[in-house]
């Protein structure tokens, strides 16, 4: 037996990088998938396509993350679409990297809204559904830089910090009811977004790397298939860093 089989996953910002690889993987492994992205484009279309091949049912769903509203409208469609939910991964983020004495207001706002608070809006209009169910499993996608810090992305590193600490939190308060909450903290992954960085850049992220290469998206998704399924049934209020060493 697959190791998602039966169970329903919602993965926002799916539609490409790592979230549309945790979606794929969550597929392999027998989930039916609903995604969201902003708008329902190619890129939604392929994936859900893709997805579809792998015999599963699928759905992407066009929602502002960051909007409390939508986002319930959104998620009530999904239950009477699949009848229940059992994971969630809040993927969904922006950069807007500035130094912090150069950061406009709108900057700092339009990242905590989209990174932090779109996690928020998803795991509240989750919960009553696992609470109903008696169990499921929460991810946040959080980042290397939430524990850490970075220079000129005050912004970005303060909404990674705040998914742990709202992973932390809700462990505590919904475990009691078979939910777990987790997060994982992604080093330096290989995207289209780090793909447009120079070379030289990228050399000097891999130096300061233990295993000396950046990540892939299916190394982020295995880990959040762990957390996903039952092999990870007493593991709650974590990060699990994916980072190839980097943060140790």
């Amino acid at each position: 037996m697959k190791l998602l089989e039966g169970k329903v996953a919602i993965v926002t910002g799916a539609a490409r990088g790592i979230g549309k690889a945790i979606a794929v993987k969550f597929a392999s492994e027998g989930a039916d998938i609903a995604f969201t992205d902003l708008a329902i484009d190619d890129n939604v279309k392929q994936t859900e396509a893709e997805i579809a091949a792998l015999g599963v049912r699928v759905k992407g769903y066009a929602s502002n993350a960051a909007q409390y509203e939508d986002t319930h409208s959104v998620v009530e469609q999904i239950v009477k679409d699949f009848g229940r939910i059992d994971i969630l991964v809040n993927n969904a983020g922006i950069t807007r990297d500035g130094l912090l004495m150069r950061m406009s207001e709108s900057q700092w706002d339009m990242v905590i809204s989209v990174n932090l608070k779109s996690a928020f809006n998803f795991t509240h209009a989750v919960a009553p559904t696992m609470v109903k169910q008696k169990g499921g499993s929460i991810i946040n996608m959080s980042s290397v830089v939430g524990v850490s810090g970075n220079a000129a992305q005050a912004n970005y590193s303060a909404s990674k910090a705040g998914l742990i600490g709202l992973a932390k939190s809700v462990a505590k308060e919904l475990g009691s009811r078979g939910i777990r909450a987790n997060a994982i903290a992604p080093g330096f992954i290989i995207t289209d977004m780090t793909n447009q960085l120079s070379d030289e850049v990228k050399a000097k992220w891999a130096e300061a790397i233990p295993l000396r290469r950046g990540g892939t998206p299916q190394d982020v998704a295995n880990v959040a298939l762990f957390l996903a399924s039952d092999l990870s049934s007493y593991v709650s209020g974590q990060v699990v860093h994916v980072c190839g060493g980097m943060n140790t």
